[in-house]
């Protein structure tokens, strides 16, 4: 991906937020010179993945392939039980009309995926859930058992269930989802364990998590990837 595209996507997204009345954490508006000059006081800000991040998940279209998610906070996955360390996470995202989040699942992770707002009328996550097989691949047979808002559904493998403002998933280890924008863009909002996108997303299918970027212009909100302390 390109810098000046991530800068647009965060720049677009940063008003979609605000326009449904998303708050984001003071630091969502730093600079490169902001999180130089805070330091060690953000250590735990740095290493635990919270800001933006931009990913087409090495596809170079991001329209298609991609999301926009911004980590309000975090844990570390290696300090469970230990004093002062998170174990929860929360993000917010947008995923655009039809722009697919590739299918993939988690060992450690419990979330809960949460349409927050519809950017466009009639707007609705949709995601597609398989359970998986015991070699870790998809299990195109096994039924799913769908935590919907709390209720149990059991669906076909492969069923789409899409998710109008205010509605939510539950996801345990093992799901496999994928999901994007049903006719328009959504706000949507994560609730989950602690997360490690470093170690913790297994896709269906060989691809990066993390995009490279041509730097073709500054950095305007450095990315989590972009961020490193001594």
């Amino acid at each position: 991906m390109k810098r000046s595209e991530i800068n647009a996507h965060i720049a677009r997204a940063a008003a979609d937020f605000a326009r449904v009345g998303i708050a984001l954490p003071p630091f969502a508006a730093w600079g490169p010179a902001d999180w130089a000059e805070a330091g060690e006081a953000v250590r735990d800000l740095v290493e635990t993945g919270c800001g933006w991040d931009v990913t087409d998940f090495g596809s170079g279209d991001f329209a298609r392939r991609g999301l926009l998610l911004f980590t309000a906070r975090n844990g570390r996955p290696d300090g469970a039980g230990r004093s002062g360390n998170r174990p929860y996470a929360e993000k917010i995202m947008i995923a655009r009309r039809d722009q697919l989040t590739p299918m993939h699942r988690h060992v450690e992770k419990t979330e809960d995926i949460i349409c927050r707002a519809s950017l466009d009328p009639g707007a609705t996550l949709g995601i597609k859930l398989f359970m998986a097989a015991p070699d870790g691949g998809i299990d195109t047979a096994a039924e799913v058992t769908a935590h919907l808002d709390g209720r149990a559904h059991r669906l076909a493998p492969g069923t789409v269930v899409n998710l109008p403002p205010g509605a939510s998933v539950t996801l345990f280890p093992g799901t496999f989802h994928a999901f994007w924008g049903a006719d328009g863009d959504v706000v949507i909002g994560e609730v989950s364990s602690v997360n490690d996108d470093a170690t913790d997303n297994y896709f269906a299918e060989p691809l990066d998590r993390f995009s490279t970027i041509e730097e073709d212009a500054p950095i305007v909100r450095p990315l989590v990837n972009d961020r490193r302390l001594p």
